[in-house]
């Protein structure tokens, strides 16, 4: 195994049990280590430090483990039961809830991989080489270690680095295509296309906040702005929303929705979806004069990496100060970023502006984030990507 030593005292993250080492922190390599091979870390004397994939670029080594041990099937077997273990002991796994994230990256201690369950069929996303690599061993110990699950469908050709040599497929490692499978969240049904949908199909992400709008919603008019699959619009419809309009700019994520609507609440009249441009709905809604009970804002991330950060905080403050414009008084925004790059701090400050420059008086009712399928490492931070306010508007 290739020795990769640090310079002095850049050892001091590992020890406090970070997952990533960065370029800058190496003082010598011993060999010459492909992107995605298993290396070993080592201080400046060559103490042992932690395992892990060698990849190129700023973020140079993601660990796997911090002690000295045998990494084989067995290794990554046993970190698979211990995620889904971790579910199901937490009540995540149930007839009324056959979807969920099995492995959520460095909250799991597998950095660089996405796994989310929908009834048998698990979904996997590589992050980086190392994980790409041992796609395969990962499968079948899914297979092996979560139960009902038949099928890996293997879903990376969009998250891999781009500075990769390898040119990855989408498709099926253990199983095959199966009729339209319905995930059940909740006691709720929603149908999710794995093989054409953004991420992993669904943002499972969003269950817990989807439960709070259901109870806020009853004889409201309820607003879905960026509503992909229509989640939020669907636990609206069940919490006795009076009307739930949804909007997104795809008009296949406005057919998703109607689809998942009409499978829950057939001919129901209370839903209308509208494929439109967000910030061009909310301006004809303020011409209309059309305001709303509820107003859901969760676009996709305005910034994905630093360089993006302040146009990114610009237009969270613009559109969050449209739906201040758009909501009645007594009226509640459910409102997120799931840009990790924004901070909690940030992204609160970009939604007080807007709301400043309202004039109208706003309360903080709850602080999101996300779900116990979605842990965050405490010795990783960054993990905590998904912030949420639930805010009452006078």
């Amino acid at each position: 195994m290739i020795t990769i030593q640090l310079k002095p005292k850049k050892e001091e993250s590992l020890q406090r049990f970070h997952p990533w080492l960065f370029s800058g922190a190496i003082q010598k390599i011993e060999g010459n280590p492909t992107e995605g091979e298993l290396v070993k870390l080592v201080d400046k004397n060559g103490d042992f430090l932690a395992l892990g994939h060698y990849q190129i670029g700023s973020i140079a080594v993601r660990v796997v483990s911090f002690q000295n041990e045998k990494i084989d099937d067995a290794f990554w077997s046993r970190k698979i039961r211990l995620a889904y273990e971790m579910r199901k002991s937490l009540g995540l796994v149930t007839a009324k809830n056959n979807t969920y994230r099995l492995i959520h990256g460095e909250g799991d201690t597998l950095p660089g991989l996405i796994v989310d369950i929908y009834d048998d069929t698990a979904v996997m996303q590589a992050h980086s080489i190392g994980m790409h690599e041992i796609r395969e061993t990962l499968a079948k110990a899914i297979v092996e270690n979560v139960p009902d699950v038949k099928n890996v469908y293997y879903k990376s050709e969009t998250t891999l680095p781009f500075k990769a040599a390898i040119e990855p497929e989408d498709g099926y490692l253990i199983g095959k295509e199966t009729e339209q499978i319905d995930a059940i969240e909740n006691g709720l049904k929603f149908q999710v296309d794995w093989l054409r949908g953004q991420k992993t199909g669904f943002f499972v992400d969003q269950r817990e906040n989807r439960s709070l709008l259901e109870r806020y919603s009853n004889g409201k008019s309820v607003l879905n702005m960026f509503c992909y699959t229509g989640g939020f619009s669907v636990y609206a419809m069940r919490g006795g929303a009076e009307l739930v309009h949804s909007v997104d700019s795809s008009a296949k994520a406005i057919d998703l929705t109607n689809k998942n609507v009409e499978i829950n609440f057939p001919g129901d009249p209370r839903h209308t979806a509208y494929a439109e441009d967000a910030f061009k709905y909310l301006n004809n809604l303020q011409e209309l004069e059309q305001k709303y009970d509820v107003i859901i804002l969760d676009p996709p991330a305005f910034a994905k990496h630093r360089e993006a950060l302040r146009n990114a905080l610009k237009g969270y403050k613009r559109l969050n100060a449209k739906a201040f414009e758009q909501i009645k008084p007594g009226g509640i925004l459910f409102t997120f970023s799931c840009s990790q790059v924004v901070s909690k701090e940030q992204f609160r400050l970009a939604v007080f502006s807007a709301a400043a420059e309202s004039k109208r008086h706003v309360r903080i009712l709850h602080q999101l984030s996300q779900p116990a399928d979605h842990p965050i490492s405490i010795y990783h931070p960054e993990g905590e990507y998904l912030k949420g306010l639930v805010l009452w508007v006078e």
